[in-house]
């Protein structure tokens, strides 16, 4: 879809069209004969419009809850696009009346939740398309007033001219995720001069972005929603001293992990070094993913008074029965040397008909295994695969 077809989408038969393609979606037609009924009234390139854009609809709800319904997507914009409440929660920082630059604004995900924090954003994107797309959210959900968004290069923001930089790369090609940064787009040193020239700035990344890409002095945030750590976030700045509640106080924090839906937030206790490992114990505990980025695996070890199983793996064990919302607990019933054969017996004599696998250090392919497992009791369990020095294992849990 280019954007003169976008625009048509906006004007009152577009926006016809796009009701009847999300009523035909809604009703779960076939795609085919959705098609079939819209073209009755609509030629094929507005029809084509109307049922993607449904479709994306349907899709985003997940991210955006009610607001899907009055917003408009591409593809890969949606895919890249932050979580509504993953936004909320990164705007908590920005003091309202913020002057913000996006520099990479994508389908506006995020210049939504900093313009209902009553910042005032200038956004840029060299997607035209995207560009239209955004503009148009902004407007339908009634922002268009503290939102401006144009086509251009990030290179060519003066992060200087304003109070925060925030820049959200695009890290997808031809529908694939990129993982390294420098393939993003703008690539990592060029986001770093934008970020050199702010006065503040904040950075959404992906999560597995190596510590030695971090600027010198920014505090790294890892975010997990529901268990999944959805992305990191590099503040700098003024931002950087401020914690997620507000900058009513300032904090002198390099990395943080924080869980939604709660918000709780977990930061690094010098006391502790590194968290000690032992022999398992009764209890298994499985961190947080966000806990793992932000490499605070002895934290939650001593909220729950335990060791690690190896030093170099982030599972951790104790005797203690510990509840805590930062990792999850399983009770261990048998560890046993791994392999195929010795698991399978041991399994079917607990009368294990249902599994629930995963590993940490292993090498094994779960799907692979599941199938060769070929279980068939009425029982079910949680096996974790793990490496122990260079000795592979397996623990046979159930959840505590």
């Amino acid at each position: 879809m280019d954007p003169d077809a976008f625009r048509e989408l906006l004007t009152p038969r577009g926006q016809r069209a796009l009701g009847d393609a999300v009523e035909a979606v809604t009703e779960g037609a076939d795609p085919v004969v959705a098609a079939s009924r819209l073209r009755k009234t609509y030629d094929a390139s507005l029809t084509a419009a109307a049922l993607t854009q449904a479709r994306l609809r349907a899709r985003g709800a997940v991210k955006f809850g009610a607001d899907a319904a009055r917003m408009y997507f591409t593809s890969d914009g949606l895919e890249q696009a932050t979580r509504a409440e993953v936004g909320a929660h990164r705007a908590r920082r920005f003091r309202p009346g913020t002057r913000v630059a996006d520099a990479c604004c994508g389908i506006g995900g995020d210049l939504i939740a900093l313009a209902r924090a009553g910042c005032e954003v200038d956004a840029v994107d060299l997607d035209p398309l995207t560009v239209e797309v955004a503009h148009a959210n902004a407007v339908a959900l009634g922002l268009g007033d503290r939102v401006t968004v144009r086509v251009a290069d990030a290179a060519d923001v003066d992060p200087a001219a304003y109070d925060v930089l925030f820049a959200d790369p695009a890290r997808r090609s031809t529908g694939k995720r990129v993982f390294d940064p420098m393939a993003y787009s703008p690539p990592w040193p060029a986001v770093l001069d934008l970020v050199a020239r702010a006065p503040a700035a904040c950075l959404k990344v992906a999560p597995g972005i190596p510590y030695e890409l971090i600027p010198p002095g920014a505090e790294a945030e890892w975010v997990s929603y529901r268990g999944e750590v959805k992305e990191a976030v590099l503040w700098t700045g003024a931002l950087a001293a401020t914690p997620p509640g507000g900058p009513e106080s300032v904090t002198d924090i390099d990395r943080r992990a924080t869980m939604l839906p709660s918000g709780e937030t977990l930061t690094p206790d010098p006391s502790l070094g590194t968290a000690g490992h032992g022999p398992v114990a009764r209890y298994l505990y499985e961190p947080d993913g966000a806990a793992i980025r932000s490499h605070l695996v002895a934290e939650v070890a001593a909220l729950v008074d335990g060791h690690l199983l190896d030093p170099h793996i982030a599972y951790i064990t104790g005797d203690a029965s510990a509840v805590t919302p930062w990792a999850s607990r399983y009770e261990v019933l048998e560890m046993l040397p791994f392999s195929l054969k010795r698991l399978r017996t041991a399994l079917r004599e607990r009368g294990i008909g249902t599994v629930t696998l995963k590993k940490r250090g292993s090498a094994v392919d779960l799907e692979r295994l599941r199938k060769d497992l070929r279980l068939s009791g009425d029982k079910s369990c949680v096996v974790a695969l793990t490496r122990i020095g260079e000795r592979p294992f397996a623990l046979i849990c159930e959840p505590a």
